[in-house]
């Protein structure tokens, strides 16, 4: 018999033979999906076609086209989806969401609850935005660094949800948006956050977030509704503070999307280079004009006014801060309409988590109650949203080479845009997540 020491090469030959083995079965390719539907809507072209069909592979699309064509082009074996007269179009992409908190008691969420409750039920979040059709979304603000969390774990796999960017916490001036605010000073709330203060701080703050994490920065350029600072849209930062803070995240590579309501707080952040405007509300002819000169992006969540207005009171928030819901809510829709008249650049972003996430859709029909088309809400949702992600060469598009995010409706989107918020059919990155058959 050999001794022990002699056994050893052969044993470590048998183990690397088994990991081998084991890796070339997790590299198998997966088979080609074919997926037919009666209609393509094709965003990117602002056309709609019959009969098609688009062939995945990977996690990518291979090729998109006449329905007999492209099944000529598939693998044999490939998995055929038939979708039958379904409309389908790429992964929608909302720009603005909390996706790591949900609308519930005011006081209970504000001193009983943690970042470590955010972080157990995100994933509950994510997956339902996922299912209700949104691929991919940027989320502009949560705290402790959870949504990066969330971020990575999806990336992994290890649980569902939409492709992210994140921005961490909203960097905010003391006593500002993002700093709470009616409180004695000797309340303390001992967590992270993104309260800077000058040109210095705010430098240090951008790159401390994006050690972090962080893929773009936002900041909170004026007061906002749901906080108790007495204004709901006075300037937060100086000029000088927000041209720094730009700066530093274009040193970096990272875009800047700027929370503002006021007419001036826009008008600093536009100037300054932040590539959207977060909400908009009290938008002016001057800033129209500017948004328009610099290519700035008008992220305007009109859908929830309805909800706030609604639901706030039951919640119990404070009433100044329904109170200043209803100052903004009406002007924020209409300056929305001047501003698609005007021609500015329009990404779809919702505010998801100041109402229920999975509802994400129901913002398309005040879009297009608003001043837009069918077809340019849907853009707005799909390829000006990836541009404004810097993921047009990713996302927002059925083209090859392109994630294979796919949805599916019954039903004709640019007749019923509500058809939107009724998804069946969601895949990602060539993975099948919902499937529901009539």
């Amino acid at each position: 018999m050999r001794p022990p020491c002699c056994r050893v090469p052969a044993l470590g030959a048998i183990l690397g033979a088994t990991l081998v083995l084991s890796a070339t079965a997790q590299q198998a390719p997966r088979p080609q999906v074919l997926i037919k539907a009666g209609r393509l809507i094709d965003p990117k072209a602002g056309t709609v076609l019959a009969n098609q069909a688009i062939l995945v592979e990977g996690d990518r699309v291979k090729e998109t086209g006449p329905a007999a064509t492209v099944a000529g082009h598939a693998a044999a074996g490939a998995r055929v989806i038939d979708l039958g007269a379904a409309t389908v179009l790429p992964g929608l992409i909302d720009c603005h969401t909390h996706i790591t908190s949900d609308p519930g008691d005011y006081y209970e969420q504000l001193f009983r609850r943690s970042p470590i409750d955010q972080a157990v039920v995100a994933h509950v979040y994510a997956r339902r935005t996922l299912e209700a059709g949104f691929t991919t979304i940027r989320n502009v603000g949560a705290d402790e660094f959870v949504d990066v969390a969330l971020r990575n774990a999806i990336d992994r796999g290890d649980v569902a949800g939409p492709r992210m960017q994140v921005s961490t916490m909203p960097l905010s001036a003391t006593g500002g948006h993002g700093d709470v605010n009616g409180f004695s000073p000797y309340l303390r709330f001992e967590q992270l956050s993104g309260i800077a203060n000058g040109v210095d701080e705010i430098r240090s703050k951008v790159r401390w977030e994006i050690k972090y994490g962080a893929d773009l920065i936002k900041v909170l350029a004026s007061a906002g509704v749901l906080s108790e600072e007495e204004s709901v849209g006075a300037p937060q930062y100086t000029q000088e503070e927000l041209n720094a803070l730009v700066a530093e995240a274009a040193m970096w590579g990272k875009k800047v999307a700027a929370h503002a309501h006021g007419a001036e707080a826009i008008k600093r952040a536009v100037r300054a280079g932040v590539a959207s405007i977060e909400h908009g509300s009290l938008l002016d002819d001057e800033g129209i004009r500017l948004m328009k000169e610099k290519g700035t992006y008008l992220v305007s969540d009109v859908y929830n006014d309805d909800y706030i207005l609604a639901e706030y009171a039951r919640l119990g928030y404070p009433q100044k801060t329904i109170d200043k819901e209803r100052q903004v809510g009406r002007a924020q829709r209409e300056n929305f309409q001047r501003a698609v008249r005007a021609g500015v650049k329009i990404a779809f972003g919702t505010d998801a988590g100041v109402y229920p996430h999975g509802w994400n859709a129901k913002q398309f029909a005040h879009m297009v109650r608003w001043g837009l088309t069918p077809m340019q809400a849907i853009q707005a949702a799909t390829v000006s949203a990836a541009d404004l992600m810097g993921w047009s060469d990713r996302v927002g598009s059925l083209e090859p080479a392109h994630y294979a995010d796919v949805i599916a409706v019954q039903g004709d989107p640019l007749a019923d845009i509500t058809t939107l918020e009724q998804v069946a059919f969601v895949m990602k990155g060539g993975v099948v997540v919902k499937e529901d058959r009539p």
